[in-house]
């Protein structure tokens, strides 16, 4: 898969980045082209990734506008936490490592629904505040709208489930616990 400067994607690791040019750079004598990758999360990071490792890394463009509300009702799903917390970690892991916003509306869902019945460890909450920024990042970009109105989009589909929750809760009321 190739991408061309102005691309918007998604870097498993790092969440949506924009593609803002291609760097070459000789490693062991040879050169070896790399994308510039500018995370669109605000903290304005650059990251550079080899052309030819893309696949490798999951690297994949933003989804189409069409997919969000998909994306949206996927948070209103029931997957059940696993109860074991090494178990939850390690299926997080790799569900996180996919690259796919399906699986991260997986992990918000699946955390958000463990942290309305006890407080989270600190790494599951790591893990929600991780998956909820590239969510929210991705949404925000998809759709052309402000950070806080793709959280508020996230917050209402994730209200949307037959179960009691708090009225108003954001990520920091989320994570705080």
């Amino acid at each position: 898969m190739t991408f061309s400067i102005g691309d918007k994607v998604v870097y498993p690791s790092q969440g949506p980045c924009l593609i803002d040019g291609v760097v070459k750079k000789a490693i062991g004598g040879a050169p070896v082209s790399f994308y510039r990758l500018s995370l669109l999360d605000d903290s304005r990071d650059v990251v550079l990734v080899p052309v030819g490792k893309l696949n490798m890394l999951r690297i994949r463009q933003l989804l189409a506008r069409a997919e969000i509300p998909k994306l949206l009702g996927h948070l209103k799903g029931s997957p059940a936490a696993s109860k074991n917390w090494k178990q939850r970690a390690i299926d997080n892991s790799k569900l996180l490592a996919s690259g796919s916003a399906f699986d991260l509306a997986e992990v918000v869902e699946s955390l958000t629904e463990l942290s309305a019945a006890k407080a989270l460890l600190p790494r599951d909450r790591q893990t929600l505040e991780k998956a909820r920024k590239f969510l929210i990042c991705e949404i925000s970009e998809v759709m052309g709208e402000s950070r806080d109105a793709a959280e508020g989009e996230i917050d209402n589909a994730l209200k949307g489930k037959n179960r009691p929750r708090q009225t108003g809760r954001s990520l920091s009321t989320i994570t705080s616990r």
